[in-house]
């Protein structure tokens, strides 16, 4: 069946890591937390729920993280395919199973997660309103009928993998790799996820800032 490894940036998740960890482990127990600058006990309790840590000394971005987490796995020859999990408890480990059944059951590169496939992630009006616009911008630069562009959620085959790059070190990643799936012709598809903001992301204001991120992007780009 091949060996999955879970890729999470992590930046001062110390209170919720280890328990993101210890939910994955049991279905993947591969799980690579790259520690990207933290300033709390963060790469502790990784490692203390049976991640392997990498670490940055310095905040380099989410981009700059989930590279060095792909390239950590790559060099595992055993590994067939990696899965993107946030570190705040946000992402569900039944919808990355179900990603990952996808990919090898369709011999798909990449399988990218979407909110708006169900009604079962709750979003506010604005921050609807931004991801229709990027998933919108996105289909109309790349061509690829995305209805959610800014998932975080994805599984991506090993053969796609070796041939991605990021450069983009902080939240502008998302679209450069979408940018390089469709660059590369990658055979894909979607997959429902449920995205569940606790009060613990909420708290640290990463919806609403997401939110920002992304139509600066837009904005910029």
């Amino acid at each position: 069946m091949g060996r999955t490894w879970a890729v999470i940036p992590m930046y001062n998740e110390g209170s919720v890591i280890g328990s993101v960890i210890e939910e994955l482990r049991r279905t993947f127990p591969h799980v690579v937390c790259v520690d990207d600058g933290s300033s709390d006990d963060s790469a502790a309790a990784a490692l203390a729920a049976g991640a392997v840590v990498i670490t940055h000394p310095i905040n380099l971005g989410q981009g700059a993280s989930l590279q060095t987490g792909f390239d950590f796995a790559l060099a595992d020859p055993e590994m067939t395919e990696v899965i993107t999990f946030d570190a705040d408890g946000q992402h569900q480990v039944a919808d990355a199973e179900g990603m990952v059944q996808k990919l090898r059951d369709e011999n798909l590169d990449v399988v990218i997660g979407s909110r708006f496939l169900d009604d079962r992630t709750s979003l506010t009006g604005l921050r609807r309103a931004i991801l229709r616009t990027a998933a919108a911008y996105t289909r109309a630069t790349t061509g690829m009928a995305l209805t959610d562009a800014h998932n975080g959620l994805r599984v991506i085959g090993r053969g796609l993998l070796q041939r991605i790059r990021l450069k983009q070190n902080r939240m502008a990643h998302a679209s450069e790799l979408i940018d390089q799936i469709s660059d590369l012709n990658a055979r894909w598809a979607e997959y429902p996820t449920h995205i569940v903001y606790t009060e613990y992301s909420r708290a640290k204001g990463q919806s609403l800032l997401n939110s920002v991120n992304i139509l600066v992007e837009i904005l910029f780009r």
